[in-house]
């Protein structure tokens, strides 16, 4: 599988600035974990405007969750969220999101949502969000930093849903661009931009893209030990995607029909890339 990707649509016309008065949803979360012997606990919370972050206590784990809240019930054109997590030296923390965010029509203007992670020295992050869902008329520019130590650990899953198969939804015009950096010590180890822009349903129907499939997940480990893992993600994935592995970072990507069945593929993928760990509950709900 290529290890940075570039889907570029159509050139359309310049989309509308945000219509004057509209009130807009504002959020910024930020979360720092730290090691307290063989445990992971908060170090630092921080929030503003419609972000929120709870952490739900397990006494019997080691690593330390929490679970992202857009409390304005999801994104439309103009809105800003930025979520930024930092795990110091020798700590592990599982971050997830109440529910999937939805990303509805816009009356003008981009949704944007930035996410910074830093993870120190033989610490390790998990970033384990729950699916986008994008609607007819969506806009949505994401991006995603990462800086990681030189023996950090990264698992990061980013799934969407290009409107949902069962109520029958297409996405006839809409806007999504998706841009990841990750650097380890300082140098750049993963880059991916992917741009989709108007008639998005006709576009992932083409053999090349997504082949009519409707939702698809990015997902990339980083750690020395990454080879190790390439077997039983190729497994877990089998016929809806694929996988590859180098140099300390395994990149898979998957595709499927709908929600369901491409959960039906991330969950044991997961799993195998967490040594077995369960996936965070907010996935279960």
């Amino acid at each position: 599988m290529p290890e940075s990707a570039v889907i570029s649509l159509s050139e359309a016309p310049a989309r509308k600035a945000p219509l004057v008065g509209l009130q807009r949803a504002r959020g910024i979360g930020r979360v720092t974990f730290k090691s307290a012997g063989i445990r992971t606990v908060l170090d630092r919370l921080h929030e503003d405007g419609a972000a929120r972050i709870r952490l739900p206590c397990n006494r019997a784990a080691e690593s330390c969750e929490a679970v992202l809240i857009n409390t304005a019930g999801g994104l439309t054109g103009g809105d800003r969220m930025s979520w930024e997590v930092t795990a110091g030296r020798d700590c592990h923390g599982v971050v997830t999101t109440q529910a999937c965010e939805k990303v509805y029509r816009t009356a003008g203007g981009t949704a944007e949502v930035a996410t910074s992670l830093r993870v120190a020295d033989g610490a390790r992050v998990d970033w384990l969000p729950q699916e986008t869902i994008l609607f007819d008329g969506a806009d949505l520019s994401r991006t995603i930093t990462v800086d990681l130590a030189a023996d950090a650990r990264l698992l990061i899953v980013e799934a969407v849903i290009f409107g949902r198969h069962a109520m029958g939804e297409r996405i006839n015009s809409g806007f999504f661009r998706d841009r990841w950096r990750i650097r380890r010590g300082g140098k750049l180890v993963h880059a991916e931009d992917m741009r989709l822009e108007g008639p998005i349903s006709d576009t992932l129907a083409r053999p090349a893209v997504l082949a009519g499939h409707r939702t698809m997940a990015s997902v990339v480990y980083c750690g020395e030990d990454a080879e190790v893992h390439l077997d039983r993600a190729r497994a877990a994935i089998g016929e809806a995607g694929g996988a590859s592995a180098f140099a300390g970072k395994l990149v898979a990507r998957v595709t499927a029909a709908d929600g369901m069945a491409l959960r039906r593929t991330l969950v044991p993928l997961i799993a195998s890339l967490r040594g077995g760990a369960a996936l965070p509950k907010a996935w279960m709900i």
